[in-house]
C-alpha cells in the first residue's frame, strides 16, 4: 500500500475537509501541497468531465503576486511574451525561462491592475526566483504568495452552473479573462480557465478560511447538473495535448521544444530573461526537439501517469522521451506524449517506445489528438 505522510511541510488545501468527505482516495504532492488525483473511479471522473460538470480542488496552483510601481516591468522581464498591450482583467499563458532559455514554468499570468499581477503556477519554487530577480534588478515591487486557492469547475455544463451562481454576464468572459467578484460575501476572482479542453472556470478563492463554505455552495448549486468531484484528468489532458511542465519537459527543455512557440515572442521590443538564448535557437535552425503525440500499436489498461519518462527509439538509437501513455476510449487507441528530435519528427518515420506493455511501434502525430 502506498502512503503519503502529511506534515507541516505539506500543506492541506482550504477545501480539505470537503474533498475527504467527497471520497478522496488518491493524492500527490504539488507545490508542497496536497493535490487530489482521484476519488476512486477514474472512468466516472472522466465521463463527468467529458459529458457533465466536475469540481476540482486545484489549490496547488499557487500564485506569485507582484505588486508595486514596477510591477509591469518586473512581470515583463520574467515573461517570454510581449505584455505591452495586456489589459486589466486579462490572463495570458506564458513561459518563464532562465538566462539560457530553459523553461522554468508555464503559468497563466493575470493582470489585476497596472501595478498588480499574479503568476498562476505549475509545480516549481517560482516565488524564490521572482523575489531574487526583482531584488537583483532593483524593481520597486513586493513579491509574495497571496492567500489565493483556485477551485475549478470543468465540463460542458460548467458555464450553466457558473452563470446560475454569478449571473449571465459570465457567459461573455473570453478565455483567460477574469473578474473580481464574490459569492455570498466570499471574495474571489472568477476566470474562464482550467486544465482541460472541456470548458470551464476557476474560482480563485481569496480567503482560505472559507474554502469548505465555497466548495459546499458550488456542490449544492451543481446538484441539478449532477456535479461530482474529480481532478485534472490524465486521459483527457493527453487527448487534448496539454503540457505538464516538469512531466513532459526535461530539465534542459526550452519553451519552443515544449509546444509553446506561439506563446513566445522572440523578436518583441521588451527584454526578458532568456530572450537572447531563444533568439540564438531560432537563428541556428530552430528547436532540436518537438513536443508531439504518439499513436501506439498496443492496448493498455493502466492510464495512470508513467512513473518516469521512458525512451523513444529509432533503429536502436534514443531519439526522445515519452512522458505519458493512456488508452483513449473516445479514440479507441493507445496514445502518448513525447519530446522527440525534430529531424525524426520531420522524417515522418515510425519509432519504438517503452510503456507499461513493453516495447511497441508508434507513429508520431501532431497535437491535439482531439
Amino acid at each position: 500500500m502506498n502512503r503519503i505522510t502529511l506534515s507541516p511541510r505539506i500543506r492541506k488545501t482550504p477545501y480539505f475537509k470537503s474533498i475527504v468527505a467527497a471520497g478522496l482516495t488518491d493524492i500527490s504532492v504539488y507545490n508542497k501541497m496536497v493535490m487530489p488525483t482521484s476519488y476512486g473511479d477514474l472512468q466516472a471522473e472522466y465521463r463527468r468531465l467529458i459529458e457533465g460538470v466536475a469540481i476540482w480542488d486545484v489549490s496547488v496552483e499557487r500564485q506569485v503576486e507582484i505588486v508595486g510601481p514596477d510591477a509591469h516591468a518586473c512581470a515583463q522581464y520574467l515573461t517570454a511574451r510581449d505584455l505591452t498591450n495586456m489589459k486589466e482583467g486579462q490572463g495570458k499563458y506564458v513561459a518563464m525561462c532562465d538566462h539560457e532559455g530553459r523553461i522554468l514554468n508555464d503559468p497563466v499570468l493575470m493582470k489585476l491592475s497596472g501595478d498588480r499581477y499574479w503568476f498562476s503556477l505549475a509545480d516549481n519554487d517560482m516565488l524564490l526566483w521572482c523575489r531574487a530577480i526583482a531584488a537583483e534588478k532593483g524593481f520597486d515591487v513586493t513579491v509574495h504568495e497571496p492567500d489565493v486557492s483556485p477551485l475549478a469547475v470543468q465540463g460542458p455544463k460548467a458555464e450553466d452552473l457558473i452563470a446560475e451562481l454569478f449571473g449571465e454576464d459570465v457567459r461573455a468572459l473570453k478565455y483567460f479573462w477574469f473578474v473580481e467578484t464574490e459569492l455570498d460575501g466570499i471574495p474571489l476572482v472568477l476566470c474562464r480557465s482550467g486544465w482541460s479542453k472541456q470548458g470551464g472556470f476557476e474560482l480563485f478563492l481569496q480567503d482560505g478560511s472559507r474554502g469548505d463554505e465555497l466548495y459546499g455552495k458550488v456542490m449544492v448549486a451543481g446538484e441539478k447538473y449532477e456535479i461530482g468531484p474529480g481532478a485534472p484528468n490524465h486521459v483527457e489532458r493527453v487527448e487534448s495535448g496539454l503540457l505538464s511542465w516538469g512531466g513532459d519537459t526535461t530539465p534542459d527543455s526550452n519553451p519552443l521544444e515544449a509546444g509553446m512557440a506561439r506563446y513566445v515572442d522572440i523578436d518583441c521590443e521588451p527584454d526578458y530573461i532568456g530572450k537572447a538564448a531563444l533568439q540564438d535557437v531560432m537563428a541556428n535552425g530552430g528547436p532540436e526537439r518537438l513536443f508531439v503525440g504518439l499513436t501506439i500499436e498496443s492496448d493498455i489498461a493502466d492510464s495512470w501517469p508513467l512513473p518516469e519518462r521512458t525512451p523513444v527509439r529509432q533503429n536502436g538509437e534514443v531519439v526522445g522521451t515519452m512522458s505519458a501513455v493512456v488508452f483513449s476510449h473516445r479514440l479507441q487507441q493507445t496514445i502518448g506524449l513525447a519530446q522527440v528530435n525534430r529531424t525524426v519528427v520531420e522524417a515522418g518515420e515510425s519509432v519504438e517506445v517503452e510503456g507499461p506493455g513493453g516495447r511497441n511501434v508508434a507513429t508520431i502525430t501532431e497535437l491535439p489528438f482531439i
